[in-house]
């Protein structure tokens, strides 16, 4: 099971049960007890490093020697290829294809923060908003000046709808304006709630698990958000590496 349902802090009080849910995303330095600074090494900054040996014993040893009888740790490489590959083509088009590799470090970085997540006693990074945040940020910024390095002052158009009636286009240029600026917000905030919620819910029911009246209940329930949870930690990686691509593709064709 995930660390949310294993050691569940518990206690029985005047009040009843007692468990903290939220205490799963405190971030911690990995040496002593003092104050966390920007240089100090924490528990999210194991678990990125980890991601990213994951990523790379994922993708680049299990490929190292490529056989035409492939292994399983080469198939699942080859699929993630595949499946990214074919996702940006068919969203952005052939002018797409040279930012493929942002795009799959992008999704890689993130499934495999995911599904660590997962493992007992880890720590979940894309589930704090200052880790999905900077992510957004970065596409949000890469694709505004990819938008006006390929179309110069032409790349305004992705805010004008010109099939839009002529009366309502300076009313839907400023609703899109808004919500071009309103990108990177949406972007890391879907990620962070999702694994936020899915992890605290499986804490919830982890000390529920501890009550004997509860516990069979509890132990089902779990196990079946568990098996939700690994489902989102994909889904979520697809959702931030299609939109993305979505955005990606007004930077390249900004007319609508």
């Amino acid at each position: 099971m995930s660390s949310e349902a294993t050691g569940a802090e518990h206690a029985v009080d005047e009040g009843g049960l007692v468990f903290h849910p939220m205490d799963q995303f405190i971030i911690k330095p990995l040496f002593g007890d003092g104050a966390v600074a920007w240089y100090t090494p924490t528990n999210a900054t194991l678990w990125m490093g980890l991601s990213i040996v994951a990523i790379i014993v994922l993708l680049v040893l299990s490929t190292s020697k490529r056989a035409i009888v492939p292994s399983r740790a080469q198939s699942i490489a080859e699929l993630a290829y595949g499946f990214v590959y074919k996702m940006v083509e068919d969203v952005t088009g052939k002018d797409g294809v040279k930012y493929f590799p942002y795009i799959m470090t992008l999704f890689m970085f993130i499934v495999c923060a995911n599904f660590l997540g997962l493992l007992p006693m880890a720590f979940t990074p894309t589930s704090h908003i200052a880790v999905t945040a900077v992510m957004a940020m970065a596409v949000f910024l890469s694709v505004t000046i990819i938008g006006f390095y390929k179309n110069g002052l032409g790349f305004l158009g992705v805010f004008w709808i010109s099939s839009a009636p002529l009366a309502l286009r300076p009313i839907l240029a400023l609703i899109e304006v808004i919500s071009y600026f309103v990108r990177p917000v949406s972007h890391s905030i879907r990620l962070a709630g999702n694994m936020m919620a899915g992890h605290a819910v499986m804490k919830v029911f982890a000390a529920f698990a501890a009550i004997a009246i509860a516990s069979p209940i509890a132990i089902v329930a779990i196990s079946a958000i568990y098996a939700l949870e690994m489902l989102v930690a994909f889904i979520q990686a697809y959702v931030f590496a299609i939109l993305t691509c979505v955005y990606l593709k007004d930077a390249l064709h900004p007319h609508h």
